[in-house]
Formats: C-alpha cells, structure tokens, sequence
C-alpha cells in the first residue's frame, strides 16, 4: 500500500502535473522512443501524430492522480489498460523502462517544483499501479493460453473468405493455419493482427470480433481508413489488407481481448440498446447475433447511424438477425442520404442520431446502453444519454482514443 506521505504528496502536486500533462506526455514519448526505440512497434504512430496518445496518457495520470486514495473507482480503467496491454504483449519488464522515462519527464517539464521527494513520491505511486497491472495482465495471460485454443503471442490464421460489405468495407474470415481448436471469446472483444514488410513499420492493430462465438470462425470487419473523408489519405493498414490481402493468405493474430463485451447472462430482464456509428456496428453485431442466438426475451433496441446506402455496412445482415429475433426493434438512420434511400425504406429517417431518436425508439432510459463508432458519434449519444438522465454504471462503450474526448462534453 502507499503511505500516508506518498499520498499526501501526490495530491498536493496533481494540480501542477495536470496543467503540464500533455507537456509531459509529449516529453516522455520522445524520452522512451529516443531512449528505447524497440518499444515504437507497439505504438500506432498515426496516435502520436495526432496527439491522441499523449493526451490519453496524460488522461490516464491525471485520473490517478485525482483518485490515490480510492483506486477502486479506477478499476474500469485498469481493466481497460490491462486488456489493451495483453492485446500488444506489454511484459512485466517493460514497466520499469516506462516508469524511467516518466519520471524524467515530470522533472524536466516541472522543473524546481520536482524536488527529490516529489519525484520519489510520484515513483512510488507509479510503481504501485505498475504491480497491479502486471498482476491482472498475468491473470489475462494465464486465462488466455487455459482455455480450449487458447494461446499467448501470435498464432497463423489464414484468410478463408473475404466478403465486401460495402463500398467502404470488407469482412475477413479467420481460421488457424494449425488446424487446432478456436478459444473462444466474449461478444464485443478484438483480436490484433501484426504485420510485416509493409512500406512502412506500424504496429499491431486491434479490430473488433463482428460475428458471433461458437462458429468455427473469426470474423474481423475493416473499413478503409480515410474513406469516409474525401480528400484524406488512406490508411497503410486498411488499405493493406483491402488491396493486398487475398483468400488463402495468411496472417499473425494476437488472442482475443477486450473488456467491452455483452453476454446473454447480462440481459436477463432489463431492455438492451445497442447504439452504432459506422464501422462502430462491429462489435455490437457479434452481441446482436449472440443474444439472438441464445433467444434472449429481453426487449433489444439497435439503433445504427450511417451515411448512406453505398456506404452502410451490414445492412441485410442486421436485417436477417431482427426477422429472426421478435424481442427486437432496429432503427436506421442516414445523414446524407442519397434521393432514393428514404422512399425505398432503407433507412427509417434521416438525420444525425440524437437524444429526440433515441427517446423515439427507446421507451425507457432504465437500460442498459452498448455504443461505438467515430467520434463525432460517441460525443453526441454520451451526451444526450447523460442528458436524459442515464445511469453511468448503463453506459458501455468502445472508443480507440482518449476517452476525455467524449466525456468532456457532458
């Protein structure tokens, strides 16, 4: 446990390390990659380009900082940590090389006010959070390689189908080149594929799992980056595995994880809304296609938002999963429509999704709300939920970024 001394400490110095945090974020990655240039692979540089990453790490300090004295509220993000560290195969002695550089950081960006004992204090804070991380990824790692087809690193796939769902989008299907059993997984998570001999060096990507458990199969769905924005370059991965990537070939795939996930158990009374921006209908759709499977009563609300018809992906599956399930309701809503989209019903109404459609469609706020998508997306339904006065503990969600940016604006 920490002491009184070390808390005392931290707290009395978070302010000034909260004002300075993304000027130490910026500090330390440019200290661990000059300093320790092997641990850039792990690192989706496009993130450092963009800030994302600095200022999700000056999130994640801060948020520690402000709760030193009741870690518990903290463990939604440590899981969330921790599953993203197995996913890239974050070791324990990494940690001490992260703890160096950040240390270094602080006292180079505070400068006079980074005595000996603050930084001392701010070590010992570090590496108590350290421990429990290395402890719950120890745990994920063993559960990982216990169970049927379970595995740690990186396991061959092959590609057997590769289906296009959209102009934008296509879905790939996984089967281990060994043969062996498939681990299973929970509805909601991803797997990571690591690549080689791309034009440029990039690390390991994490795409979501979009069909259901138990078929034999994995199924990751991509959409090609920078599609959805004229004008903007497109992604080295997505276009990669669009372009490059054909039946037959095969790839380098990291276990599941994910604490985002969604199981029958979990909706046993209380309605379920699924709530899905773009290429966000990933994850939702293996936990549609899952509760349908084990015929939840449940009542379940899906909501997906898209731009048009040339674009929206898994639109007749989402379809064939709603005949087949009497418990559930879809609403689809395209922002830019093409004439026809509205009258020939593949949408339902047009517009952004909103607290007024979610009010429409949805009877009640006593729910329990899954969402994902784009930015832009997440900001809009995380407020109009809080809005409409939605539990936090109902709100589930996936974003691959710094999650201030969507909890800010509420």
């Amino acid at each position: 446990m920490l002491s009184e001394q070390t808390i005392r400490i931290v707290k009395a110095t978070a302010p000034a390390v909260a004002a300075h945090a993304e000027a130490i974020t910026r500090r330390f990655y440019s200290l661990i990659f000059s300093g320790n240039p092997e641990v850039k692979a792990f690192f989706n540089q496009a993130h450092q380009h963009s800030g994302g990453q600095q200022k999700a790490l000056a999130g994640a300090i801060c948020a520690y900082a402000a709760n030193i004295e009741n870690l518990g509220v903290l463990e939604p993000a440590v899981e969330l940590i921790a599953q993203k560290h197995c996913s890239l195969g974050i070791q324990a002695d990494q940690y001490p090389i992260v703890g160096k550089h950040l240390l270094v950081a602080v006292r180079d960006v505070l400068g006079a006010a980074a005595t000996d004992e603050v930084i001392a204090a701010w070590g010992q804070a570090y590496g108590f959070l350290s421990t429990v991380l290395i402890d719950r990824e120890a745990q994920i790692y063993k559960d990982q390689a216990a169970v049927p087809g379970g595995w740690n690193g990186y396991r061959r796939f092959y590609v057997e189908y590769k289906v296009p769902e959209s102009e934008t989008v296509t879905s790939f299907y996984l089967r281990p080149t060994d043969g062996g059993a498939l681990a299973p997984f929970k509805p909601g998570q991803y797997i990571t594929v690591r690549f080689h001999n791309l034009p440029t060096p990039t690390s390991p990507r994490n795409y979501s799992l979009s069909d259901r458990p138990g078929l034999g199969h994995y199924r990751i769905t991509v959409q090609r980056e920078g599609a959805q924005q004229p004008g903007a370059p497109e992604g080295l991965v997505s276009s990669h595995l669009h372009d490059q990537v054909k039946v037959g070939d095969t790839l380098e795939i990291g276990p599941p994880c994910g604490e985002f996930t969604l199981e029958p158990a979990q909706a046993s009374g209380r309605a379920v809304v699924l709530l899905a921006g773009g290429i966000g209908i990933t994850p939702l759709l293996a936990m549609l296609k899952n509760l349908a499977d084990q015929r939840v009563t449940s009542p379940v609300y899906v909501i997906h938002g898209a731009r048009n018809s040339r674009v929206h992906a898994m639109a007749d599956e989402l379809r064939m999963v709603a005949a087949s399930m009497p418990t559930m309701h879809t609403h689809i809503r395209y922002s830019t429509p093409l004439p026809d989209d509205l009258s020939q019903r593949r949408c339902d109404s047009t517009g952004f999704v909103d607290l007024g459609l979610l009010r429409s469609v949805v009877p009640t706020n006593d729910a329990d709300f899954y969402f994902c998508g784009p930015r832009p997306f997440m900001q809009l339904v995380y407020r109009g939920l809080k809005a409409w006065g939605v539990e936090e503990s109902r709100l589930h969600w996936e974003f691959f970024g710094p999650r201030e940016e969507i909890t800010a604006l509420a």
